[in-house]
């Protein structure tokens, strides 16, 4: 059991954090929209996104305190400081802002594809987020809600064999890249929901809780590869159980998104689906609004616990602007899409400040990133910020 144990922590949560509605709703999108010609971009965003938690969840062992504590504490010119603590707040807050409203909408999405659709779910579910996070009886909620999220992946993986997809088409799709006009923000939408900025900050302030020393190191980096390949490899899954299921059908609704699990659930499939969306919905809406709260707390260097007044109005004002996103009428799949969008751009930001820290021998020491770690942290960046242009460039006609 020990060695089990050591397969499951911190990452384990960065996965269970990922794998919200924005994932099961972009990767269903990108197999009806595109089939398996976008598998390539997933298996780049896991492997991206084993390097950067590594990277991170390496700098909360050594320094044992988060990362925005770092960013605060590393930049001394005091300018600078001030700029940096600002732009990283704002793209938290942003970043933050925009995928609570996508986790409401998801949550929205679930328990309207069962019960009346006009009811104002969008409030309901804020103000029980918000029952949840002020009382602070996050844990045993979360982990019910997570454990129905995992049996929704256990069952999208079965699926994925069960179909017989076409396996030629998932190699093309996993080592071809595609890049054409048409899936710009499908891309970035897919890098957005599978490399989540505000996860480098969890997990770095996560990692104390399990890992103490350094020589714990290669432990933390099996587990970090395990769960996130298996977070990575769940969102794989989906795209090929909607690619060959309803590619070309068009989705507008968890009607048309259910019929990927008919194969294995028939009749039940939307019901087991919206529960599952129900569920990733609110978990996620719990855990980033408190996610924000944790990054602004590090950054700023607020003292005093989580009942602060500091503290609190963070996460309320993520989870305010999420619910008043989630009620103004736009449709819960666009909004979802959106959401992972806003993080592929913000992305490149923190993996600045990121590869910045992990290269600073007087807070890391021999620790430090190795030269192919830069290499990779900064082709993340490259492949984000040139997506970025031009899905923002075919949208605006900047050139």
């Amino acid at each position: 059991m020990k060695g089990i144990k050591k397969y499951f922590g911190p990452s384990t949560l960065v996965t269970a954090a990922f794998i919200g509605p924005g994932t099961l709703t972009v990767c269903t999108l990108s197999g009806a929209n595109f089939g398996y010609t976008l598998l390539w971009v997933l298996l780049f965003a896991t492997i991206a996104t084993i390097i950067l938690q590594e990277m991170t969840a390496r700098l909360g062992l050594i320094t044992q305190s988060g990362l925005g504590e770092a960013i605060r504490s590393q930049i001394e010119h005091p300018t600078a400081k001030t700029l940096a603590v600002l732009l990283v707040f704002t793209a938290i807050i942003l970043g933050n802002a925009a995928y609570e409203a996508g986790n409401i909408s998801g949550a929205v999405l679930g328990i309207s594809g069962i019960f009346d659709s006009s009811f104002p779910w969008a409030l309901l579910i804020g103000l029980a987020a918000f029952g949840i996070l002020f009382i602070g009886k996050v844990k045993i909620i979360e982990r019910i809600l997570i454990g129905l999220v995992i049996l929704m992946s256990a069952v999208f993986l079965f699926t994925a064999f069960l179909v017989k997809p076409n396996v030629s088409g998932i190699v093309n799709g996993l080592f071809v890249p595609s890049l054409t006009e048409s899936n710009h923000l499908a891309i970035l939408g897919l890098i957005g929901t599978t490399i989540v900025p505000y996860n480098l900050f969890l997990h770095a302030s996560s990692v104390s809780q399990k890992w103490k020393s350094p020589n714990d190191l290669n432990d933390l980096r099996k587990e970090n590869g395990v769960a996130i390949g298996l977070g990575g490899l769940i969102s794989m899954a989906i795209v090929v159980t909607s690619a060959a299921t309803i590619f070309g059908k068009g989705v507008t609704g968890i009607n048309e998104m259910a019929l990927q699990l008919e194969p294995l659930l028939g009749s039940w499939a939307k019901y087991f689906l919206a529960l599952g969306l129900f569920a990733a919905g609110i978990s996620s809406a719990i855990t980033a609004p408190l996610a924000a709260a944790y990054t602004a707390r590090g950054i700023f260097g607020w003292s005093g616990n989580l009942n602060s007044l500091k503290f609190r109005s963070v996460w309320i004002f993520i989870l305010g602007i999420g619910t008043l996103f989630s009620m103004l009428g736009y449709k819960p799949i666009e909004v979802i899409q959106v959401a992972q969008i806003a993080n592929g751009i913000l992305l490149p930001i923190i993996v600045f400040f990121l590869i910045y820290l992990c290269n600073k021998k007087s807070l890391l020491g021999t620790y430090i990133n190795k030269p192919w770690q830069n290499a990779l942290a900064m082709l993340v960046i490259a492949v984000s910020l040139l997506v970025s242009f031009r899905s923002l460039n075919s949208v605006f006609g900047f050139i």
